[in-house]
């Protein structure tokens, strides 16, 4: 038996196909927002070969999912269409594009960043970077936060990051229960008895559990291949180091790419010095002029590392390897995801209180976005950025052992303001909210400024 939607979607010839997300690939500029924009005009809209329906609830999954959810969602339109063999290709060719152009740019940037013309692209590029991820605050703000109930789930994400520093994989799990008790108490409040509400059978029965193991099985051991003979080459160090810690990002960076980059810049620059937190930024914006994942700054970073701790390596090729390592670390969990867990999540579309979950967390993710555009301000505007303690007060003796929980703000110090800074980053914000610019010509407008300025200095 066949539903509505199964007989009036087309089903593209691999060909067809090939073409469309070679097409995605290539034109996947502005990170996930306009990618996944991207992806439902041509797949949606134009082709029609998945529903809004379906597309939404793929979407909700994938935000749900450690990692960048653009490519785990180009994976599964890919897995709908066709099968493995499709999600396959979808994923590739949405990372693979952007990956050798930032493998590049990262080259560029380790030999040549302190050369002035470059340092001034740079200055002006990490300015815009500021009105571009408030107006992910604002975009993805609107649609997200209907209710005031989402409302103070994003205001409370945002305070557990911002003053009390606390997981963020524990801040989406609080976010996901809170939507589930919320839904509980809509529907006791209004007499209402939840169900499952189905909205229909799937195109296919659920796999057997054993196969489904199997093929998550597979993917972990593929995912994790590249780990032994990093130890025995380089031991707990180098570049062994870098996948390990990718490694495990990806399993914590729940929320999409800006939660990814949030934590990556919080570890890798305070915890691992890999980088300086102005080099993070740099790295954003190399990663948001080019095609595909936002994430694909994490490439950068690994570049970096293994160009700076090579363990033994010509500094070119450890880069060139810290570069693929942390692509393959970050990637491939998201094959695994949809290909273990997509046979089952689509037996889930129309279920109330996954709903209700999956709202609750893109709604924290708000209060995450606002967190990383706070953090970028205060690193791009101000040289100097320290923490004033609000509790505990007191100071803490030498030997004693750090409190379990303390509550802090970062605090600049005024006197290290650049006003070029923030002078370039408020106009960037009146080109994108005012002028209605678009990306690229709001990050030329900033970069050719920054270059002059630095030139005329």
């Amino acid at each position: 038996m066949t539903t509505v939607e199964q007989e009036t979607i087309p089903q593209p010839t691999f060909g067809e196909f090939l073409s469309a997300f070679l097409r995605i690939g290539l034109m996947s500029f502005g990170g996930p927002a306009a990618q996944i924009a991207l992806m439902h005009r041509i797949c949606v809209d134009e082709k029609r070969w998945v529903s809004e329906d379906r597309f939404l609830h793929a979407l909700n999954f994938c935000m749900l999912l450690p990692g960048p959810e653009a490519q785990q969602l180009a994976t599964y339109i890919g897995w709908l269409t066709h099968g493995v063999r499709g999600g396959m290709v979808a994923g590739l060719l949405f990372v693979l594009p952007g990956l050798a152009v930032i493998l590049g740019l990262s080259t560029l940037y380790a030999y040549y960043h302190d050369v002035g013309w470059v340092a001034g692209l740079f200055f002006g590029l990490k300015a815009a970077i500021l009105a571009i991820v408030v107006e992910a605050v604002v975009r993805i703000g609107r649609r997200a936060l209907k209710t005031r109930f989402h409302r103070l789930v994003a205001l409370s994400a945002f305070l557990a990051l911002f003053a009390f520093a606390l997981p963020f994989p524990l801040v989406v799990l609080m976010a996901g229960l809170a939507g589930l008790a919320e839904a509980r108490m809509v529907a006791r409040d209004g007499g209402a008895r939840h169900v499952a509400d189905l909205d229909g059978p799937t195109s296919a029965p659920p796999r057997p559990l054993g196969r489904s193991l199997a093929t998550l099985a597979f993917w972990l051991i593929v995912w994790q291949a590249p780990l032994l003979p990093l130890w025995l080459l380089s031991g707990e160090s180098g570049l062994a180091e870098v996948f390990a810690f990718f490694s495990r990002m990806a399993l914590v960076t729940f929320g999409g790419a800006y939660a990814v980059l949030a934590y990556v810049a919080q570890v890798a620059v305070d915890q691992y010095h890999w980088l300086k937190p102005g080099e993070m930024l740099d790295g954003l914006a190399l990663a948001e002029t080019t095609p595909g994942p936002l994430v694909l700054v994490l490439s950068y970073v690994g570049f970096l590392a293994g160009f700076r701790d090579a363990g033994g390596l010509p500094p070119f090729l450890g880069g060139m390897l810290g570069g693929l390592l942390a692509a393959w670390a970050t990637f491939v969990p998201s094959f695994v995801w949809i290909f273990a867990g997509a046979p089952y999540v689509e037996r889930l579309r129309g279920n109330r209180m996954i709903t209700a979950a999956l709202s609750a967390i893109t709604a924290a993710v708000v209060g995450v976005i606002l967190n990383l555009a706070v953090w970028f301000a205060l690193h791009v505007l101000f040289a100097e950025v320290g923490r004033w303690s609000i509790w505990p007060v007191a100071t803490q003796a030498p030997g004693q052992a750090a409190p379990a929980f303390s509550v802090s703000l970062p605090l600049p110090d005024p006197a290290t303001l650049d006003p070029a800074a923030l002078v370039l980053a408020l106009l960037s914000a009146v080109m994108i909210f005012v002028l209605k610019q678009g990306m690229g010509r709001t990050l030329l407008v900033a970069a050719a400024l920054g270059l002059l300025y630095r030139l005329w200095i």
